[in-house]
């Protein structure tokens, strides 16, 4: 997830609104080539006069950057806040996982999501073709030290324990696609 921020709230919304005129109406009357599936090229839109005053743009979440650390990430404390803290990955990862626990390898944090794809709520935070879904005990990672954070758009993450691990006595449940569970 991206995001484009400027100094001030006011900026935030005069951008975007400038933005979803510009890709929705205006790009032909401002002489900013379109494609018949409505793709712009950025070079286009960063040239635009309106866009040549500075603004930035971040990622969310995700980083492998250590330099990376003033997120706007809300520090989570109350696991009754949450349904579920759910990781999806791939079944050729379980037999790894369930010895040593999730890992946040070369980033920053694990990712999780607050539901599964088949709700109606936010399903940022999971992979689309995963095969398992891991529900973590908050509760009991809050209670055993591990810090947990809301990103802006609803992913949850955590930089595990001190080697980066929330391990498998975390672990709630672990359940397949089809529903099946699996043991840890």
């Amino acid at each position: 997830m991206y995001e484009v921020t400027h100094t001030k709230s006011k900026q935030n919304i005069r951008l975007s609104k400038f933005l979803s005129w510009l890709l929705r109406h205006g790009a032909v009357k401002d002489q900013i080539p379109i494609g018949s599936d409505g793709f712009v090229s950025v070079k286009h839109i960063l040239n635009h006069p309106t866009l040549r005053e500075s603004f930035d743009v971040r990622a969310n979440q995700g980083h492998s950057i250590d330099l990376v650390k003033e997120l706007e990430l809300i520090p989570i404390t109350r696991p009754d806040s949450f349904k579920c803290v759910v990781h999806s990955t791939f079944l050729t990862n379980w037999d790894k996982i369930k010895v040593e626990g999730l890992h946040r390898m070369k980033r920053n944090h694990i990712h999780f999501a607050q539901s599964l794809l088949d709700t109606n709520t936010v399903t940022s935070g999971l992979r689309k073709n995963a095969e398992i879904f891991i529900y973590i005990n908050l509760k009991c990672a809050l209670e055993k030290g591990l810090k947990f954070f809301l990103s802006t758009n609803g992913v949850i993450l955590s930089p595990g324990d001190d080697h980066g691990y929330v391990k498998p006595s975390f672990f709630q449940k672990v359940c397949q696609v089809d529903g099946s569970i699996l043991k840890f």
